[in-house]
């Protein structure tokens, strides 16, 4: 029963830290600035609970991206998985996908990369993204190498330059994916339409 009972406050506590974690990051427009001692005051347990449960900043960054990946990357599994989908519009709602993502979440991800992550291309959501591109982009007629195409689409939605971009240059979410389209469509030609698996800008 006391074994249950400690589960049962671990999960709690994770999912408090996560929550915690999550909603500082997404109100501070300087991720460097939310410190350990912030995220565990606002989930209510000790600095320690967070070290002994995470390791460090970075892998605490790494679960909360985690978390709120995983129904974004549930729901892109179905959509992909729809019959009568066009390898195009596959690649576009992919990376569409991603993008708003990283729109939404560019705090988070600016935190990741100040904390001091592995590579982004070792990160584990980076190979899920890329593997699934690079499905799709193997279907796209006359494609010379669609592993190298998978990397090169998406580093034009890094989150560093996304972050730029919408807080800095002042584009908005929607001309950002709209861009973004026209960009696919001058790579891969052809015009699938409009993005179709988030539409939430």
């Amino acid at each position: 029963m006391t074994q249950r009972t400690e589960r049962a406050d671990a999960l709690r506590n994770r999912e408090a830290v996560l929550a915690a974690a999550d909603a500082l990051f997404a109100a501070s427009s300087s991720p460097h600035s939310v410190s350990m001692d912030d995220i565990a005051a606002a989930a209510g347990v000790g600095k320690g609970t967070l070290f002994r449960r995470f390791g460090d900043r970075a892998g605490l960054i790494g679960a909360v991206i985690a978390s709120r990946l995983e129904p974004l990357q549930r729901a892109v599994r179905e959509a992909q998985d729809a019959a009568g989908s066009s390898p195009r519009r596959r690649v576009l709602d992919l990376l569409d996908a991603s993008l708003c993502f990283k729109i939404e979440n560019r705090h988070l991800m600016s935190a990741a990369e100040d904390a001091g992550l592995s590579s982004p291309y070792r990160a584990e959501h980076y190979g899920w993204w890329h593997g699934s591109l690079r499905t799709a982009l193997e279907e796209v007629p006359g494609l010379h190498d669609a592993d190298f195409t998978a990397h090169a689409l998406l580093a034009a939605i890094r989150a560093d330059l996304v972050a730029h971009l919408i807080d800095d240059r002042k584009m908005t979410p929607e001309g950002l994916r709209s861009s973004l389209a026209a960009h696919i469509d001058h790579v891969l030609g052809g015009s699938p339409g409009p993005p179709g698996i988030h539409n939430e800008g």
